[in-house]
């Protein structure tokens, strides 16, 4: 008795369904797999679940073969050689392939943060960590850059600071210079004044003093002269002195 025909439509049973679904998709990768080698043609296919679940096969590389289906799409809508129908079609397959390739970029994220590792195979992990490596040298590399640029910036502003340091001291020191000579000249006047003031006086008080005091013998002119000069030196040279 021979098997009945199988009714093409949709298994309601949820377990069913899916022991369908795997059985079926195997079947189909290997029959893919079969007319690659036995035919040497290039395939490429690409399977969804109803989870959204991706599965793909290709003979050789995926991207490869999708960028030809792409090119030879473009070059029949180009020659005006496909119909409506099949410009729909080709959209839809581009829908498709852009579908996989947002899979795929998703899919490689969750495994750049660690997550579903379990399914990769010794030499996708090792792509995987060599990937990290170079992001990682990448980021160590601008930090860096960013960091010597942060410290020559810092340096520059030291340097303006002491250039504007330098010049605030030395105007400052300028004044002061300026301060104390004038202090120290008005000192020299003053005391200039007090001596001149001192040396007037004490002139005419030795004159007095010497008429006064002069004996009789020196009554002669030209040595009182003499003798108050002398004692009028001695009274500035100790005024100077005090001073």
């Amino acid at each position: 008795m021979g098997r009945g025909k199988v009714v093409l439509e949709r298994i309601q049973n949820k377990i069913n369904r899916q022991v369908t679904f795997s059985k079926r998709r195997n079947g189909l990768l290997k029959k893919a797999f079969e007319l690659s080698v036995l035919c040497d043609a290039e395939i490429a296919l690409i399977i969804f679940s109803s989870r959204g679940k991706l599965f793909q096969y290709s003979s050789t590389d995926i991207n490869r073969i999708i960028d030809k289906y792409r090119q030879c799409c473009f070059n029949m809508s180009q020659t005006g050689d496909v119909t409506e129908h099949q410009s729909e079609q080709c959209l839809y397959q581009e829908l498709l392939i852009l579908r996989v390739k947002h899979e795929s970029l998703q899919r490689t994220q969750r495994n750049l943060l660690g997550e579903e590792l379990e399914p990769l195979s010794m030499k996708e992990l090792h792509s995987l960590e060599k990937q990290l490596d170079r992001t990682l040298g990448q980021a160590r590399k601008h930090l860096t850059q960013k960091l010597i640029s942060r410290i020559d910036e810092l340096h520059g502003k030291v340097h303006n600071l002491e250039q504007v340091n330098k010049h605030l001291e030395s105007q400052e020191r300028g004044k002061c210079t300026q301060t104390c000579e004038g202090s120290a000249n008005s000192h020299i006047r003053l005391q200039d004044a007090q001596v001149n003031q001192f040396e007037s006086e004490t002139t005419g008080c030795v004159l007095h003093f010497s008429l006064v005091l002069l004996p009789f013998k020196y009554v002669n002119y030209g040595s009182f002269i003499m003798h108050a000069h002398m004692i009028h030196t001695k009274i500035v040279q100790a005024s100077k002195h005090f001073f």
